[in-house]
């Protein structure tokens, strides 16, 4: 880190701590909290130098009459610098507010960029103020900024440092004491760059099929917000793109197959045991993953060990047809319908509590937790 990015950092911290965030039940969109705001960087010794907070600042000061963040965005979609700074506001990154970070890009397959094009930005952190600095904070969505918006040009960012971090904290470890020996030949034990290079190409495909579908993403966003039908959407875009890995021959095989193993591992190990014992969105997913993989011979539980069947390929690409059958009928159905068949679908392979109105754990999975602490 520099030192003068270090005392930009220092700074925003600074202001931070003045500013707090909401915790008196000040609405931070108010033109008095901006006000205030706009006062701390215009006073600011070294941050009001930066450009994009003189975008920021800029913004700022027509908030009122526009409440949108366009030179702000405009900054960062254009990659004049390598810099990111707004104030954001996300009910599930809750220690964001203003913040700070600088990041380098990472390199990306071209085939893969092209055939695959999305506007996701794989990035390695390379200093940031404390509100990035928080385990959960893996990724910034355009609508995390205080404006709330997403636009089509919009870039959407993954900090790949803090994937690999998770990766060899919890996933690794369930690698090695959960599966069969061999499950993972390329994954397990891999160095950081390579499940470096398997965590951008994630998040590339990942993206890209979103958008992909008879019922895509944001378009039907209101559609799948229900925790179990958002975990089902997270499902079916990393099957979507499990299957790539596996069948985009004008990939390089060897990094293709890499990324295959990467996302299987971190779909059906880690999220599963997240949330515990009140299973978040992506645990859901996992659980319904688990048992319908089970239910049709794409993987064997043989006491403590997950076995995958050479069937396997061949089940994922038939649950991700299941899911497409059901979205397809939007074309001559109802939204609530349909929503209601992915609901069932959803619920017919995992475990719902009618009593609780939530769903819970596959015990493998609870055991797992306790025993490994992860």
């Amino acid at each position: 880190m520099s030192n003068e990015i270090k005392v930009v950092i220092e700074e925003v911290n600074e202001i931070r701590q003045r500013l707090g965030k909401a915790k008196d039940g000040t609405d931070v969109r108010s033109p008095e909290f901006l006000g205030t705001l706009l006062t701390e960087l215009e006073s600011s010794e070294h941050l009001r130098e930066q450009p994009i907070v003189r975008a920021f600042m800029g913004d700022l000061r027509t908030y009122g009459e526009q409440p949108r963040l366009l030179g702000t965005k405009n900054h960062i979609n254009t990659e004049r610098d390598n810099h990111l700074f707004s104030f954001f506001d996300a009910s599930y990154f809750p220690r964001l507010s203003l913040d700070y970070l600088t990041y380098e890009t990472l390199p990306a397959n071209p085939h893969l960029a092209a055939r695959y094009a999305s506007n996701t930005m794989p990035v390695n952190i390379t200093a940031s103020s404390d509100g990035f600095q928080s385990r959960v904070v893996v990724a910034l969505f355009p609508e995390n900024h205080i404006d709330g918006r997403q636009d089509p040009d919009d870039l959407i960012f993954y900090f790949i440092n803090k994937f690999v971090e998770r990766h060899n904290l919890v996933t690794r470890k369930m690698i090695d004491e959960v599966m069969a020996p061999g499950s993972f030949p390329l994954i397990q034990g891999a160095d950081d760059d390579r499940v470096e290079g398997a965590s951008a190409w994630w998040v590339r495909l990942h993206e890209f099929h979103h958008r992909q579908g008879d019922m895509p993403i944001p378009d039907y966003l209101d559609a799948k917000k229900l925790k179990p039908l958002a975990g089902l959407e997270e499902l079916r875009v990393d099957v979507s793109s499990m299957l790539v890995c596996l069948n985009d021959g004008e990939l390089p095989a060897d990094e293709a197959r890499s990324a295959y193993e990467y996302i299987l591992a971190e779909r059906l190990l880690r999220y599963a045991v997240e949330g515990i014992p009140r299973p978040n969105y992506d645990a859901v997913a996992s659980q319904l993953l688990f048992n319908y993989l089970s239910d049709n011979n794409g993987i064997a539980l043989r006491g403590e060990r997950i076995h995958l069947t050479p069937e396997l390929p061949a089940v994922l690409a038939g649950f991700l047809g299941e899911i497409q059958r059901i979205e397809r009928r939007i074309r001559t159905e109802s939204v609530a319908d349909v929503r209601a068949g992915l609901l069932e679908f959803t619920n017919a392979y995992t475990d719902y509590d009618e009593v609780a109105k939530d769903y819970r754990h596959i015990p493998f999975f609870a055991e797992v937790k306790e025993r490994l602490q992860v």
